[in-house]
């Protein structure tokens, strides 16, 4: 399955038509890079593209 990344929080997902970090049904194929944040209290590059669960956030949405 393509994965998608979330409009609303940029979380990357590969299941289902919602996203599983805010519930968000606005997905969308079209990003570019990702950073796959483990520690989204303490990450500096979670802080900036907005992390509030772990797993992989797409930094370029289309």
């Amino acid at each position: 399955m393509v994965e998608k990344a979330c409009r609303v929080c940029r979380y990357i997902t590969s299941e289902g038509g919602k996203c599983a970090a805010c519930g968000s049904e606005e997905l969308t194929e079209k990003w570019s890079g990702y950073a796959y944040i483990e520690d989204v209290a303490n990450s500096e590059i979670g802080k900036s593209v907005g992390a509030k669960v772990p797993g992989k956030y797409a930094l370029n949405i289309k």
